[in-house]
């Protein structure tokens, strides 16, 4: 068993939540969300700051917002923050979007988070997103 197989999600579904997220078989995330209210926001916001711990090593992540309209200005403070942590230099995050507003979002994100932290791409083709996201992780160093 590698790894990858051993190391837990620690991730628990709940109704009242607009997003889901598997393990990726590089060992990454797979955020997909439908709706952004304040539980999602509040839900996420403590699983990712929980998985930023123990984070140790390179990791890939792919944020799936293709069915969101919007992200309010909480998603916005709140990704910041996330983003702003200073394991976030061992990610590479992809971010599938499909509208101008949350592209414009993201680009916030990024352009407030700490310089030198997560390496961020936005996309609106998953396939493409995938591609960026296996370049080789030593780039990030």
């Amino acid at each position: 068993m590698s790894e990858i197989d051993r190391k837990p999600l620690n991730w628990t579904p709940s109704p009242n939540i607009g997003y889901t997220v598997e393990r990726r078989p590089d060992g990454g995330m797979h955020y997909i969300f439908r709706e952004i209210s304040h539980d999602t926001l509040e839900h996420w916001r403590q699983f990712a700051l929980e998985h930023l711990l123990d984070s140790d090593r390179l990791t890939r992540n792919l944020y799936d917002l293709r069915l969101v309209e919007e992200l309010p200005k909480e998603a916005i403070e709140y990704a910041v923050e996330v983003s702003s942590d200073p394991s976030t230099r061992n990610i590479r995050l992809a971010v599938v979007l499909s509208t101008e507003a949350v592209k414009q979002a993201v680009e916030n994100i990024a352009a407030l988070s700490i310089p030198g932290g997560l390496e961020i791409g936005i996309f609106t083709d998953i396939d493409e997103a995938e591609a960026w996201l296996d370049r080789p992780l030593t780039l990030l160093v």
